[in-house]
């Protein structure tokens, strides 16, 4: 048995190190490992034992290493490192967590509610809107992609009874504006606020991209078949996404703000089977709803007019 004393040069501290050469091995010292540390340093000495090959090594950090010699932070999670899909698929898990249904209604919400609105939108055009049927078919892009957004931002999450909105809208509730909870009419109204304004930010960058996709699809198609005309003007890309940022801050927002806490109250009163046969139910009727109400919008803001000739709808 022998004894080394050693000083560091990093502090005031020595080190002892004990080590022990049995008579029956290589010449390869067995050691333990000794921590030392002072308030301003952290350091660890450690030497390998025979069975782990040879050589002495200090790692140090003032973080808080762990024992291993390849640790890592605990914060440096694989699935945190995708940018904007990382986020959504934690803001996914999130709400899944708090709602075990969400992803239920968002299924039903995309095919059923898509189909239900543009059965409305077609209802409230003339002739069944077989002479705007490049108006449907806009109207089929922007709400795929509204319908899941929707439902993304309005659906509570985990955390969220530790989360509060920004601003002067602090202590408005965080999912929506019928959340449970002792908050005053006037902070239910600022729930209604931001999230209307956030819809209707959504409904304007997803009308600008969703009128330019169908826009230029039909466009697409004049060039396959010149012999196709456009039964009417394409609607001003500007001008139909601010009609989808008014249908979504207004109509939208009560629209499925309401949906939410009745879904929430029936969830909790009724068995699993009726309750997802009452949500086809009821987002088949929020959807119609929400496609006469789109109609009547773009026709009042002039995004969607149809070109007559004679007095006629003009037809394919």
């Amino acid at each position: 048995m022998a004894a080394k004393l050693c000083y560091s040069p990093l502090s005031t501290h020595r080190y002892l190190i004990a080590t022990s050469t049995p008579s029956h091995s290589l010449p390869f010292p067995q050691c333990t490992k000794i921590k030392f540390s002072n308030p301003n340093l952290d350091s660890k000495l450690s030497i390998p034992h025979a069975a782990g090959g040879g050589g002495a090594g200090i790692s140090s950090g003032g973080g808080g290493g762990g024992d291993n010699a390849g640790g890592s932070s605990e914060g440096n999670s694989p699935r945190d490192g995708f940018g904007p899909i990382g986020a959504f698929l934690t803001g996914w898990r999130e709400r899944v967590a708090a709602d075990p249904q969400f992803p239920f209604k968002v299924l039903m919400e995309e095919l059923v509610g898509v189909s239900a609105c543009i059965l409305g939108d077609m209802a409230s055009r003339p002739n069944f809107g077989l002479n705007e049927l490049d108006f449907v078919f806009s109207t089929i892009v922007v709400g795929s992609i509204l319908n899941l957004l929707l439902m993304y931002i309005l659906a509570p999450t985990s955390s969220s009874l530790g989360q509060s909105l920004p601003s002067i809208f602090a202590g408005s509730p965080a999912s929506h504006m019928f959340e449970p909870g002792a908050f005053t009419v006037m902070e239910r109204l600022g729930t209604f606020v931001y999230k209307g304004v956030l819809f209707a930010a959504a409904g304007f960058a997803a009308g600008l991209v969703g009128t330019a996709i169908s826009n230029g699809l039909i466009e697409l198609r004049k060039k396959v078949e010149p012999e196709f005309v456009r039964p009417n003007k394409a609607p001003p890309t500007l001008l139909n996404a601010w009609a989808w940022a008014v249908q979504l801050g207004v109509s939208s927002n009560l629209r499925y703000q309401v949906l939410n806490a009745v879904e929430f109250i029936l969830a909790k009163k009724l068995t699993m089977n009726v309750f997802k046969s009452l949500v086809v139910v009821l987002r088949c009727f929020n959807n119609v709803l929400g496609g006469m109400s789109f109609v009547a919008v773009a026709r009042w803001m002039g995004s969607q007019v149809v070109e007559e000739e004679g007095g006629k709808p003009a037809l394919d």
